[in-house]
């Protein structure tokens, strides 16, 4: 299989954009789910140079294999933004990830603020990594 991990980094990047231009629309979650998808792409384009295998959606289970499988330093303050990135994977798309209401009610600007942070670091990290 051919190494992308230069597409999937492009696309991490283009993601992020993508969510801050969410915030400025006010789709506060649609851009904390981008957020965590950027972040999740930009740590499987590692995966792709290591020529390792990834599985599943969790930022902060990748961020350990990583650490524990691949021995990449990965330190605790990337894994805390992984752990909250990792909360708007499902809740941020369906209505049933509440009691009532949509998605678009639960979630604000300074989440969708604090996932761009997050993400953007993770990318910064995942960059670093691949250089």
């Amino acid at each position: 299989m051919p190494e992308r991990s230069k597409d999937w980094m492009n696309q991490a990047i283009k993601d992020l954009k993508t969510a801050e231009q969410l915030i400025k629309n006010k789709s506060f979650e649609w851009s904390c789910f981008i957020a965590q998808q950027a972040a999740e792409k930009a740590v499987k384009a590692v995966f792709q140079r290591l020529n390792a295998v990834t599985w599943g959606h969790s930022i902060f289970d990748l961020l350990r294999v990583l650490s524990q499988e691949q021995k990449i330093l990965v330190n605790e303050g990337f894994l805390n933004y992984a752990r909250s990135l990792d909360k708007y994977y499902l809740p941020t798309r369906y209505p049933n990830g509440f009691a009532a209401g949509s998605p678009y009610e639960y979630f604000t600007k300074k989440e969708a603020e604090d996932a761009l942070i997050y993400s953007r670091k993770i990318i910064e990290f995942c960059k670093d990594l691949l250089a």
